[in-house]
């Protein structure tokens, strides 16, 4: 069987003069090359495709594969992760994660966070600045908190993210919208303990792998999960496996909610924050997450809950696989 691996590699845009932070969400090439491996000692056959202008070439010169390991986030619009599915449903060309509507749906966290509170999944009140002129109209208690509105890896989130009163509201708002143009999320800032909650496979086969707490060390940024404590994680951040069975049932149960009312697929994760008395609530999902096997928190946390990389992308595999009525290959050493 053989698989497309569509993937944005960072080093490719930084040579085209993007920022570091511009290519945060993008993979460094150890993280293609522990796909690949994987992949291969799996029992698949794998070819590079790369980013979404070169799927479109390979495309058009008649270039097909069996299933599409898809890790592309694109790199323009609200639609920007959606664009590899798209263009491999136009072709009917199975691929692993989720489908263009979910990835867009949680990209765009305000339109994500109405459809999870629709369906009375609690997540914090909120309100969108999509011009400088909607600060002045906030009406939610302080603090708040502010971040780019489809934006992963913590891009554009530091320690000013969280807002005590109206004067650092329109600071941090004005900034966000003069540098990443696109409107702001501003959401009611919950003190209490972060979790994120990985899952792998699709609808009622959806299940949790474990929840990892994000614990801020002395040096780190204070109070958010910020894109300079990601980008240094190993020095800054303890990931610590919740063992706790009542943290652990009730992240459970609203990462699997949250999971299957935005109908991601395969495998990610689910950010969930705790309020001021300890009720967690769904701050994003993340269905397109990193995979670096040491650096990535679904791989970290599968790690940490026993269950090795490779076991891991098995189970991603599998779950897509399943979804297209596919059969996998016997392993090599089978």
């Amino acid at each position: 069987m053989l698989i497309g691996l569509t993937y944005d590699l960072r080093d490719d845009y930084l040579r085209e003069g993007y920022t570091e932070e511009e290519t945060a969400e993008f993979d460094r090439p150890s993280t293609i090359e522990a796909i690949e491996i994987t992949l291969r000692q799996l029992g698949y056959q794998t070819e590079r495709i790369g980013h979404a202008r070169s799927l479109v070439t390979r495309l058009a010169k008649g270039d097909r594969w069996d299933l599409v390991f898809n890790i592309a986030e694109g790199l323009y619009g609200h639609g920007r992760e959606a664009l590899v599915p798209a263009l491999l449903d136009a072709y009917k060309i199975p691929y692993t994660f989720s489908d263009p509507m979910t990835l867009t749906l949680a990209l765009h966290k305000a339109h994500a966070k109405r459809v999870l509170r629709d369906a009375g999944v609690p997540t914090p009140d909120f309100a969108v600045v999509a011009r400088p002129a909607d600060i002045a109209g906030l009406n939610l208690p302080y603090p708040l908190f502010a971040k780019p509105l489809a934006e992963g890896t913590g891009k554009g989130v530091d320690a000013r993210s969280c807002i005590t009163g109206p004067e650092q509201a329109e600071q941090v708002c004005r900034d966000l919208l003069a540098r990443f143009h696109q409107p702001v999320l501003v959401e009611r800032f919950l003190p209490g303990r972060e979790v994120t909650v990985g899952l792998v496979g699709t609808g009622e086969a959806a299940e949790v792998i474990g929840a990892l707490e994000v614990v801020l060390l002395p040096r780190a940024e204070a109070q958010v999960y910020s894109y300079f404590n990601k980008e240094n994680c190993e020095d800054l951040i303890e990931y610590r496996l919740v063992t706790d069975d009542a943290l652990n049932s009730q992240a459970a149960g609203l990462a699997l909610a949250a999971w299957r009312v935005l109908e991601c697929r395969d495998g990610g994760r689910v950010d969930l924050r705790a309020d001021e008395s300890g009720r967690l609530q769904v701050i994003e999902l993340n269905p397109l997450a990193g995979l670096h096997p040491e650096h990535s928190d679904l791989p970290i946390l599968a790690t940490k809950a026993g269950i090795a990389y490779p076991v891991l992308m098995d189970r991603i595999m599998r779950s897509a696989l399943l979804r297209y009525s596919l059969e996998p290959p016997q392993r090599p050493n089978a």
